[in-house]
């Protein structure tokens, strides 16, 4: 089997492949072990009874793989959440919000970011007993994690009412799987894959790593301290640089909409390293697991070893990245969020309608080219 067929997507850092990965390369590596699998006219073991020759009695049909039946199209969403654990009561939000839509066929898609702040309607939610309202959309997770009466959070829950209200806000009907990730271990499976390859496209300082990749200092409520500096070019990031480099927003020209963009060049060269060779077997894929942790929590109605073999053929060439611009809204001067412009709704009226090809083609300046 091909190593893309091993590991497919790592889509996003890493979400439904790597834990499918080790399931379909696990499957394939007992197979190849099973006694079924022994070669005719092999030699049995000492002191055992020789087998006799039989009719061989009608072959059964291989069952079809898990996974085998979905045709697409299928949207995803993948979730980077700020859980900031060493605040006491912080509030659970949604950091980075990525959406990949796989076309029929499954071997061709676009993934897409919404920003943190995009103002929209977010539907009562009966679960945490909120009521609904008007807010940024970081804050759907928080608001649907709660529950009632208790200081614990309910993360699961904070994704399913983030579901509804990017689905009401996109028109797109049905989010078939998705994942929660925690930013905070992607550094870990960065480091497990021995590194990334990306093409900087421009100068970023970081607010939060001195070049050493050691923590600054916050005094008050800014960091102090040597900067770690990424330039443009191609270069080889580690765990920590790649994570660093794809949080920044602050001095940034465009700020959360270039780093959404960094953002999905880091998701786009993980998925290309993973498919490169270093996962083409189930110890190698088991040690990326274990440097997940607790940090990857799927969701949807079908295990991940279904998505990773129905998406085994999209491989990073056949992965378009869109930028969604948008500005910022507010009532006299007080910042209230984002609303995306109107090329950027088309784009998500023509995801919801299947035509995201063609609309593309309208608007090519929409397509990222690094």
């Amino acid at each position: 089997m091909r190593n893309s067929k091993i590991t497919w997507a790592v889509i996003a850092g890493v979400v439904l492949a790597v834990l499918a990965g080790v399931g379909v390369a696990i499957a394939v590596n007992r197979g190849s072990t099973s006694p079924e699998s022994a070669p005719t006219g092999a030699a049995t073991p000492s002191g055992s009874a020789p087998v006799l020759e039989t009719t061989p009695s009608p072959s059964t049909p291989p069952a079809p793989s898990p996974g085998a039946d979905i045709d697409g199209p299928l949207d995803l969403l993948l979730v980077g959440v700020d859980t900031r654990v060493s605040i006491p009561d912080w509030q659970t939000h949604s950091d980075a919000i990525m959406l990949l839509h796989v076309e029929p066929g499954l071997k061709s898609g676009y993934l897409y970011s919404l920003p943190r702040d995009l103002r929209v309607q977010i539907p009562a939610f009966k679960k945490s007993g909120f009521r609904g309202g008007k807010y940024k959309i970081t804050e759907a997770m928080a608001y649907g994690s709660r529950v009632p009466g208790k200081k614990t959070k309910n993360i699961p829950n904070g994704y399913e009412l983030l579901a509804k209200t990017i689905s009401n806000y996109t028109g797109i009907k049905t989010i078939q799987a998705g994942a929660i990730l925690n930013f905070g271990g992607l550094d870990k499976l960065v480091d497990k894959l021995g590194g990334i390859d990306l093409t900087i496209d421009q100068k970023v300082k970081s607010k939060h790593r001195r070049p050493d990749g050691t923590a600054r200092k916050l005094v008050g409520s800014d960091y102090v301290g040597p900067q770690a500096v990424y330039l443009p070019g191609k270069r080889h990031l580690t765990g920590w640089q790649a994570i660093d480099y794809a949080r920044q927003r602050y001095g940034l020209p465009n700020g959360d909409y270039d780093r959404q963009r960094h953002q999905r060049q880091m998701v786009k060269a993980i998925l290309a390293k993973a498919l490169s060779g270093n996962l083409s077997d189930a110890a190698k894929l088991e040690s990326v697991i274990t440097a997940l942790g607790k940090m990857l929590v799927t969701v949807g109605g079908r295990r991940p070893v279904e998505y990773a073999y129905a998406l085994r053929d999209l491989q990073p060439a056949g992965l378009t990245m869109v930028q969604l611009n948008g500005s910022g809204v507010g009532s006299g001067s007080g910042y209230l969020g984002e609303q995306l412009d109107a090329e950027a709704r088309g784009f998500l009226s023509a995801i919801a309608k299947g035509k995201a090809a063609a609309y593309l083609k309208a608007h090519p300046k929409m397509v990222n080219k690094g």
